[in-house]
């Protein structure tokens, strides 16, 4: 499941994909709207995943405080470390930029790109269990938005025991609210 819809993202044309991050970005504005500004995390897109960069310049001029996810350790939950328009990158853990700054930033909100999804709120992302592990050590618990494509819905994602449902799916279509509290 998670390589046929991976091999699906990858496959749609510039258009498409521009078009489909366009109403993303707009659905993305729409709900943290809602919101006070606060911390939110983010992730710097690979594999045509939807790019947060223009949303993340969008909310750094509305007040809000960004942050990325920083590997440390494998097999560990992740660090979040304070990102600006300004801020030098680096390569990371799988050679995926993150902020050079070191300093530490908890985020109320993640935006977590994700491969595949499912009406209860599971996700697939690359396999790693990264965020799995990294949401089961946050405390508070952040607000959860998958962020992703149509073309990653599915039945179901067959969670694991250790899998952590999102709070919300944001697509192309729309905003699917799984947790309302």
């Amino acid at each position: 499941m998670r390589n046929a819809c991976l091999a699906a993202r990858e496959a749609m044309g510039e258009a498409e994909h521009r078009r489909a991050s366009t109403l993303i970005q707009g659905h993305l504005l729409q709900a943290l709207g809602r919101r006070s500004p606060g911390a939110l995390g983010f992730c710097w897109p690979v594999r045509s995943e939807f790019d947060p960069l223009p949303l993340a310049f969008e909310l750094h001029h509305r007040g809000w405080q960004l942050c990325m996810p920083v590997v440390v350790a494998a097999a560990s939950p992740m660090a979040f470390r304070l990102w600006t328009p300004h801020t030098a990158m680096k390569p990371g853990y799988y050679g995926i930029p993150i902020p050079d700054d070191e300093t530490a930033v908890a985020p109320d909100t993640l935006l977590l790109p994700l491969v595949a999804f499912d009406p209860h709120g599971y996700r697939l992302g690359y396999g790693g269990g990264y965020f799995d592990r990294t949401l089961a050590a946050l405390t508070p618990r952040p607000t959860t938005l998958g962020v992703g494509f149509e073309l990653g819905r599915v039945d179901t994602t067959h969670p694991g025991r250790y899998d952590i449902p999102l709070d919300q799916v944001v697509t192309e279509a729309g905003i699917l609210v799984v947790n309302k509290t």
